[in-house]
């Protein structure tokens, strides 16, 4: 029995220290922020959520395939983890392209989305980012947060569209005075799942350098800078870019499936 019985002590032993080191990542993360007087039950605080991803990688991973998405999506998980450790938040899980991030600085969170953008956008033949946030109460249970505010913010980010970084209200306001940031109204919208309409605001640079004129490649949604470009094509009056033959060869079958 003594080989089987060591295994198990020891699987069980590491799923105690793995929980012990999460409740103690929490605790200090609290206490730097200045969060323990807001606790208002165990593990429940205040924190700025954000919700980031690709806009385009299903179809560009049906066009490209899995190794030259495999490829994108690991530049991709570098870009958002530089800039969030940058702005000292959190990158709590990663589904696909999908990252779930969490700041207790809402200041710093719009700046951490921002950059992402910023990033994803100078990168040669990448697809665009886009992003949503919102601030309020969350529940840390087992290694995750769960709550509305994590719900609004999900929503968000799928209602964002090519290079947008979406904010609820909340978010807004506890993020006042953000450095050369500014807050673009947008109205109030109804998101799935949420019970009430939600005031957007479209977070943007007042001096944004520009990143030159990029193009999108209608396939595998691919941003194009000039001389990226593997192919062009004329179709329907209208000039269309590709970022490889593939592409091309893709749109030309069946130009219908990519009305964009």
């Amino acid at each position: 029995m003594r080989p089987v019985i060591e295994p198990v002590l020891l699987y069980f032993h590491q799923k105690g220290m793995e929980q012990a080191a999460r409740e103690d990542v929490l605790l200090h993360w609290q206490e730097e922020a200045g969060l323990e007087g807001t606790v208002e039950v165990p593990a429940q605080l205040r924190a700025a959520v954000f919700f980031v991803d690709l806009s385009s990688f299903t179809p560009l991973a049906e066009a490209m395939g899995d190794a030259a998405a495999a490829e994108v999506l690991a530049r991709f998980s570098q870009l958002v983890r530089e800039a969030v450790s940058r702005c000292e938040g959190r990158v709590i899980k990663q589904i696909g392209d999908a990252f779930m991030l969490v700041f207790s600085d809402a200041r710093a969170a719009v700046t951490c989305a921002l950059e992402i953008e910023q990033r994803t956008a100078q990168e040669p033949q990448f697809p665009a980012a886009r992003s949503g946030g919102h601030h309020g109460p969350v529940l840390y249970r087992e290694g995750d947060y769960l709550g509305v505010t994590v719900n609004v913010a999900a929503r968000l980010a799928d209602e964002a569209g090519r290079h947008q970084v979406l904010v609820s209200e909340a978010l807004r306001r506890e993020a006042a005075g953000a450095p050369d940031v500014e807050f673009v109204p947008l109205g109030r919208r109804r998101l799935k799942g949420v019970a009430d309409e939600v005031e957007l605001f479209e977070v943007v640079r007042r001096t944004e350098a520009g990143v030159g004129r990029r193009q999108v490649d209608p396939v595998c949604g691919m941003e194009l800078g000039p001389g990226e470009s593997a192919a062009r094509l004329v179709f329907d009056g209208r000039e269309q870019v590709f970022c490889s033959q593939g592409c091309l060869q893709r749109f030309v079958a069946t130009p219908e499936r990519y009305p964009g």
